[in-house]
């Protein structure tokens, strides 16, 4: 897939331009200033469609290869594949390397049109369960430390499963890494090559258009990633270098995270969320629904009331899946975003 939201049209003020799924928008549904805009919005994936490198290629086995834990990973079979994680990364750069009529199962985040029929292999949420992979009998399995619990994998291991661990920092930066080192461990080495090609021009390109009609200087939203889990009272601030703020930044936003030294993926306080002072929130779909929508959230959350995304609704979220997916799809992800802040009207329809 390659991106076809042309956003750069509209700070241009040419009469439309079209999204990659054949529908007109027009200069006027950019807002004129995004600080000033009322209300939240959903950012929505214009295609999920999947578009592989490659239809089945052939792998160059056995493959050895030292994973992301230092660990040495003899690979001889991959047509029974269990490619796992937290945000179902793994899966579908698998499935765009040509190789998805070898997957066996997938994780809960995994929810495309070509997977979603296949076996589950987390419960309760995101927790592995050992006997619904062994009754798979995969032949390798892609993971990395976001899922548990870890005794799972090591009882795979243990079971002479080759379980190869990619790294779980997730970012726009490191997301042709990631491809290319499971394309090696897959032993479709040149199809790694041209899928994280391919994912780089595709950000590459997106992101000059955002900077084309984002607000520059003072003008810039201050954004903040907010995850909840409302039911049971779980609230945390996505810090620097936990993927949220290379997002934000990408989409011409001030990275608050970074701007108050706040690191990792931390408790929410009060204090924090009113000194970052946001004028914008970011959060997955799930994550507010479970917090009651933006009513509950800001009852429940006093604090985002004080700011300016609170006072102003201003509050847009995304699937859980996609928003910090950071794989192949990166791109679509930055253009739903994109559209969702600067031309809400048209994320409405």
């Amino acid at each position: 897939m390659t991106c076809a939201l042309f956003l750069s049209g509209c700070s241009a003020m040419t009469p439309s331009h079209t999204d990659s799924a054949g529908v007109a928008l027009s200069a006027a549904q950019l807002v004129d200033n995004p600080k000033d805009y009322e209300g939240p919005s959903t950012a929505r994936l214009t295609t999920a469609v999947l578009n592989p490198v490659a239809q089945e290629p052939e792998p160059a086995l056995p493959v050895q290869v030292t994973d992301a834990q230092g660990s040495n990973v003899s690979i001889t079979d991959v047509s029974r594949i269990l490619p796992i994680d937290l945000y179902g990364t793994s899966s579908r750069i698998v499935f765009d390397l040509g190789l998805g009529k070898n997957v066996v199962g997938r994780d809960t985040s995994s929810d495309f049109a070509e997977i979603k029929d296949l076996p589950l292999v987390t419960h309760d949420g995101h927790q592995l369960n050992a006997e619904a992979i062994l009754q798979l009998a995969p032949t390798v399995i892609i993971t990395d430390s976001s899922l548990g619990p870890w005794d799972v994998v090591l009882q795979m291991r243990d079971a002479g499963i080759p379980v190869f661990v990619v790294d779980s920092h997730r970012s726009l930066e490191n997301a042709g890494e990631m491809i290319t080192q499971i394309a090696t461990a897959l032993g479709v080495t040149e199809q790694g090559t041209k899928l994280a090609e391919r994912t780089a021009s595709e950000v590459s390109t997106i992101s000059a258009q955002i900077k084309d009609i984002a607000p520059s200087g003072n003008d810039r939203l201050r954004m903040l990633f907010l995850y909840a889990r409302g039911q049971a009272g779980v609230y945390y601030l996505f810090g620097e270098g936990s993927g949220a703020d290379s997002l934000i930044t990408s989409l011409g936003g001030v990275d608050i995270a970074t701007e108050i030294g706040w690191r990792g993926m931390r408790p929410m306080t009060d204090e924090a969320l009113i000194e970052a002072k946001p004028d914008l929130i970011i959060m997955m779909s799930s994550g507010l629904e479970s917090a009651g929508g933006i009513d509950g959230i800001l009852d429940s959350v006093p604090a985002l009331a004080l700011t300016a995304a609170g006072t102003k609704r201003r509050i847009v979220d995304m699937s859980d899946s996609d928003v910090l997916s950071f794989g192949p799809n990166s791109a679509a992800v930055l253009e739903a975003l994109s559209v969702a802040i600067y031309a809400p009207a048209a994320a409405a329809k």
